[in-house]
């Protein structure tokens, strides 16, 4: 693997591991962070990690031993593909693959909602509602706003159609994720769009619309995140480039 691809896998995990790492603490659940991993030993709140390989060389054995394996749900991020967890008790969840884009140019996104970023708590809710896509539990608090994390939000009608959350943590890149666009984000809505035609332009304005606020906001910097699927191939056409497996581990034993 070229040396360059190796430390945007690195600088990719660790973006992700920092983002897990603040939404734990917004629920008082601060991880620690180690050589080859981030982790909380206590169980984390829905939907993120216990830990997260920081990695290629960190050990399965002591990840596991340092998070809460006897609460439903104990999960890892497997950053590098790299681990086997059976023994322990796990089974993979899913998988995908780290992606990456050069930095965006500054400019108009193209037709869509219009975006902005998430200031108030207000809007957090609603924000969090739109992309749960039922409503909000309170997994985002407002302890996340401002710094270096902006919800961005596009609307349409006033509504909170299309979004996402983008990370700028200690490394050299911008981590994007949660991104989501529901039919009300259809660019160019008409009885002649068929399903996958109307989902891709969805997915497409969506990128288009968060790339240029992460090029007002963080200008310069290269973006990386991780997709699979349909959201895969939606995140290349928009310029991400795939380099590389993670695979998310869930503990059933």
């Amino acid at each position: 693997m070229p040396s360059d691809t190796r430390g945007l896998l690195a600088a990719a995990a660790r973006d992700n591991a920092e983002w897990c790492d603040a939404v734990c603490r917004a629920h008082g659940l601060p991880g620690v962070f180690g050589p080859d991993a981030w982790s909380a030993a206590r169980r984390t709140p829905p939907l993120y990690p216990d830990a997260v390989t920081l990695t290629p060389e960190a050990s399965g054995a002591a990840l596991v031993a340092g998070i809460d394996t006897g609460s439903p749900g104990c999960s890892v991020k497997d950053g590098f593909a790299a681990l086997d967890l059976v023994p322990a008790g796990f089974e993979v969840l899913f998988e995908a693959q780290w992606i990456h884009r050069p930095a965006p140019a500054a400019g108009v996104c193209g037709p869509g909602p219009e975006w902005s970023e998430v200031t108030t708590a207000g809007e957090l809710e609603a924000w969090e509602a739109a992309w749960d896509g039922g409503g909000s539990t309170g997994l985002f608090r407002p302890a996340l706003l401002g710094g270096d994390i902006a919800f961005l939000a596009g609307r349409a009608g006033g509504r909170i159609v299309a979004g996402a959350v983008a990370h700028r943590g200690s490394g050299p890149v911008v981590g994007v994720s949660n991104l989501f666009a529901h039919a009300a984000a259809d660019p160019a809505p008409g009885p002649e769009a068929r399903a996958g035609a109307a989902a891709h332009a969805r997915a497409d304005a969506a990128w288009s619309g968060v790339l240029a606020s992460i090029a007002a906001r963080w200008p310069g910097l290269p973006v990386v995140g991780y997709e699979s699927g349909d959201d895969l191939e939606a995140a290349v056409r928009a310029g991400f480039t795939p380099i590389g497996p993670l695979r998310v581990w869930l503990h059933t034993a």
